[in-house]
């Protein structure tokens, strides 16, 4: 069995080195990384993880290996009466599409060409002859997806373009008849504009939208990087029904426009499935929606990718690894702390170990780890929540929030008690976390005992690397600079250009500040230093602060010295 699979990895690789794919020195490394990894992934798996290639040059190469056809599907493709031949079920299980079928002959889509009696499976439950074409796992999914959606998800296929309102005759005057404005709000200019929103949004980027009613304009804007940008002025008219239109969607209430609703809506796009929380709330001029866009492919990205200098980053990975203790990453709203303690998870995630959650709501979903949503209307909070999920034998817990002493105290005894306890809280800086933590009325000692480390984060704008220019800055400006990062020998910005929206900026990364207590800093905490006393020892032990981490990567180019000083606290 094992000189088989060894024989089939072999053929995969030599194959992709002989069409000039990846080289021979790549093929032995990816075989070393797979067999001394200790995972069971396949070849074509680990050189991917690699990126050595991607998944289509890794598929034709199994479909040349196997003799059989490489076919890039897409919803276009396939023939959507074709495809509920088999059950969804099994088709999702085995990752299989069936495309098309002529006579007695069905054609189907396969990840695995090897896998002889799946096939025969086919055969015998559709009573055809299956031909076989090798196609992306990826590709599969998507077009079931689109053909085949999930109940309650909603496929944004139909888009309206940008501007043109040709078509928006059917809203123009006003509805205030529920019945008048449920019909405006199923109609198709309607259906295309929210689509077109909701399309142009998760493909800019954008982490929210926002529907704004005036008394002469209906204005609709996307935040960016953290900052609103102005997209659509649509008929003002057109108001109410957008607005029935989202809370259908979100399976509100289209009759009440007097108290505040919050949903969710679960879309489609490309095959890629989309998070949508909505909020309204109602105005002198109408109600404002926001919807806030959830975006996994944004969100669960590895720790490198985050903005951590190396030397923090091999600091952080050694105490998360911690076998307990707590662990909290601080900030305001917006500062990207979900998104580290995600990306956080799924790198310690392992089939040996139980990882849970209790959030509110839960934002992502995360594959292989038990997550749980608090409701505090009928008692199930964030302190109940956590001592139900204690009995759960859980190894590592993630609380989304510590907002009170009962919670907190439950999870610092969970963290002195073998758990590896991951939480948030908002402070200005990392040591501003232990006088939070006192204030709320968890002992000084069981901090000290239970506290492993503070991850205190903001997120900045990083220059548009397509009109990325030189400057010369003020002196004022450059002596500030280079006082905590040293010589700088060039300062950059962004001139402004389409790509970034004239604003010079595109993207955002963190700028950090992690505490690692040490002995004099958990003498301080015991004996319940002020805040100041502990900002200053948490630096004379070594801690980098925010702004010097934001001015290190102003001296890297990557920043500018306005956005650390907007963000950071001298």
């Amino acid at each position: 069995m094992g000189t088989t699979q060894t024989a089939q990895r072999l053929r995969l690789g030599q194959l992709l080195v002989d069409r000039g794919v990846i080289t021979a020195e790549q093929l032995q490394q990816a075989l070393e990384h797979q067999r001394t990894s200790g995972t069971k992934m396949l070849l074509g798996e680990v050189l991917r993880k690699l990126e050595f290639c991607n998944e289509d040059q890794v598929m034709e190469a199994v479909s040349r290996g196997y003799g059989v056809p490489f076919a890039r599907v897409s919803p276009r493709l396939a023939d959507p009466k074709v495809m509920d031949i088999l059950p969804r079920e099994f088709l999702d299980k085995h990752e299989i599409l069936p495309l098309f079928k002529v006579r007695n002959r069905l054609t189907l889509a396969v990840n695995e060409p090897s896998n002889v009696f799946l096939i025969e499976e086919v055969a015998r439950l559709t009573g055809c002859e299956v031909l076989v074409v090798c196609s992306p796992a990826q590709s599969i999914k998507a077009t079931l997806e689109t053909h085949l959606p999930t109940a309650n998800v909603f496929v944004i296929d139909d888009i309206l373009d940008e501007g043109d309102t040709s078509d928006l005759s059917l809203v123009e005057t006003k509805t205030e008849d529920i019945s008048d404005l449920e019909a405006a709000a199923t109609g198709s200019p309607i259906i295309k504009l929210v689509n077109y929103l909701i399309y142009s949004a998760v493909g800019e980027g954008a982490s929210d939208i926002h529907i704004e009613p005036d008394d002469k304009a209906l204005r609709v804007r996307f935040r960016l990087d953290g900052s609103l940008y102005e997209k659509l002025h649509p008929p003002v008219n057109m108001g109410p029904a957008v607005v029935s239109r989202v809370k259908i969607m979100a399976g509100l209430d289209i009759a009440e426009r007097r108290l505040p609703q919050d949903g969710g809506i679960h879309v489609l796009m490309g095959g890629r499935p989309i998070d949508l929380r909505v909020s309204t709330l109602a105005g002198q001029f109408g109600e404002k929606v926001v919807i806030r866009v959830i975006d996994n492919r944004s969100v669960l990205v590895d720790l490198e990718k985050l903005g951590f200098s190396y030397e923090m980053l091999k600091k952080w990975r050694q105490v998360i690894t911690a076998p307990n203790g707590i662990m909290l990453v601080t900030g305001p709203t917006g500062s990207g702390k979900s998104t580290t303690l995600y990306s956080v998870l799924k790198e310690l995630n392992s089939d040996q170990i139980n990882i849970c959650t209790v959030e509110d709501p839960v934002e992502f979903n995360l594959k292989d780890i038990n997550q749980f949503q608090v409701h505090e209307k009928i008692g199930f909070s964030f302190a109940s929540a956590l001592r139900s999920l204690l009995r759960q034998d859980p190894d590592i817990i993630m609380v989304g929030e510590i907002r009170d002493e009962e919670t907190a105290a439950i999870a610092v005894q969970a963290a002195l008690t073998g758990h590896l306890v991951f939480s948030t809280l908002h402070t200005n800086n990392a040591p501003a976390a232990v006088t939070r933590l006192v204030n709320i009325g968890v002992e000084p000692y069981l901090v000290s005992a239970a506290l492993m480390a503070v991850l205190a984060q903001r997120l900045v704008r990083k220059i548009c690397t397509d009109c990325k220019e030189p400057y010369d800055p003020p002196s004022n400006i450059r002596r500030a600079v280079e006082q905590i990062a040293g010589e700088v020998e060039t300062f950059y910005r962004g001139e402004g250009c389409e790509k970034c929206r004239k604003s010079g900026y595109r993207g955002r990364l963190g700028i950090y500040e992690l505490l690692i207590p040490n002995e004099t800093f958990q003498e301080k905490m015991v004996v319940g230093g002020s805040l100041m006393d502990l900002y200053h020892t948490a630096v004379e032990g070594g801690m980098t602060t925010l702004r010097q981490d934001g001015m290190q990567k102003v001296k890297a180019g990557i920043t500018t010295v306005e956005e650390v000083f907007r963000v950071t606290a001298a």
